[in-house]
């Protein structure tokens, strides 16, 4: 089961939809929406989470800023038709229940209130719709208003390192250039076979989930004949995570040369003085998922991890390897468990346990 946050989506510029002269030019009508669970409180937003996930209900934010793009198709080549960026406010939210194709019918979302219209004039022609959402203003290789071909939309990169940016990964979603409906990608249009063309697109997250169980067996816990031997999970870090610039809609193409790597971003998930967590307990954070093309691993989405049993000062780092295609659509949501029965000793062991739940 792939863990997967779906944002529903389409843009254009503003415009009063009753307008006869926008009419007789022709428009093209989106909507926005988010995806909540079905027990949700309409006055609770934090009560939100992505559909798919069976865990605890997590707390998501809304987007407050939303990156798009219209690619124009002429003859052979590709060009930037229409790009905007938008800033839509947190209370511009509606609860509704949803009904159309690219969600279950009836599964609950919040529905931005904004009508947006993509006005296409006289002008008839095939093109393709890419979008990112954040809460925060997000960082490009290629700043916004530079951004001026095909290319640099398809290939747009936002940086993972900014503190904003590395606080809300969980928050960010995007349009993935692979989904295809129907043979064709979901975000096509074609004002030349469509009398009134509309675009109604979901963004997905870009980064993976990855969830973490440990469990000490009771009788491991307590062991007064052999303290030595007991075990208590005291430290547990997850170590050099993506940390640089992934891409916008190619979420499954981040590719780095080390498994893992050098240098990264750290995650601590246990301290020492969290006593409450020593004999088990879950866990889950978000990551760039990225493949690697070490000798042996490629094509393997790595994550290393920092334990330590019985403040021993002896640390354990196991790396998790995750084998995805990385031509798939959507991002992998790991699992990993670990049962331990015994003190860990200090190491560098390689497991392959993680799973794609």
């Amino acid at each position: 089961m792939l863990y997967i946050g779906i944002v529903l989506l389409a843009f254009g510029c503003r415009q009063a939809e009753n307008d006869p002269e926008l009419l007789s030019k022709g428009t093209m009508p989106v909507s926005i929406s988010l995806p909540v669970e079905d027990s949700y409180n309409p006055y609770q937003v934090a009560g939100r989470r992505s559909i798919g996930d069976p865990g605890t209900t997590e707390c998501f934010a809304f987007p407050r800023h939303i990156y798009f793009f219209v690619l124009k198709y002429n003859g052979a080549t590709w060009s930037i038709w229409h790009k905007e960026h938008l800033e839509p406010l947190e209370e511009d939210w509606t609860p509704k229940h949803y009904f159309g194709r690219l969600q279950s019918i009836g599964d609950s979302i919040f529905e931005y209130n904004e009508q947006i219209n993509l006005l296409l004039a006289a002008e008839k022609f095939a093109g393709e719709v890419f979008a990112i959402a954040s809460p925060n203003e997000l960082v490009f290789n290629t700043p916004f208003a530079s951004i001026e071909t095909a290319d640099q939309v398809r290939n747009l990169q936002f940086s993972t390192a900014d503190p904003d940016t590395k606080a809300n990964l969980h928050n960010i979603y995007s349009t993935p250039y692979n989904y295809e409906l129907s043979g064709s990608y979901y975000g096509a249009f074609s004002s030349i076979y469509q009398r009134v063309p509309h675009i109604d697109l979901m963004l997905y997250h870009v980064a993976a989930k990855v969830d973490i169980t440990w469990y000490v067996d009771e009788n491991n816990r307590i062991n007064k004949a052999n303290p030595a031997s007991a075990v208590r999970l005291t430290s547990m870090k997850a170590c050099n995570l993506f940390n640089g610039y992934a891409y916008c809609f190619k979420p499954m193409e981040n590719v780095v040369g080390s498994a893992p790597l050098a240098t990264g971003d750290t995650i601590e998930i246990v301290k020492r003085t969290d006593e409450g967590l020593w004999w088990e307990g879950r866990s889950y954070f978000y990551t760039i998922p990225y493949t690697t093309t070490a000798v042996g691993k490629e094509n393997y989405f790595p994550l290393q991890m920092q334990m330590e049993t019985n403040a021993s000062g002896n640390y354990y780092r196991p790396t998790l390897y995750l084998e995805i295609d990385p031509t798939a659509t959507f991002v992998p949501w790991l699992r990993a468990d670990f049962n331990l029965n015994q003190p860990l000793s200090a190491g560098t062991d390689t497991k392959v346990v993680a799973k794609d739940s």
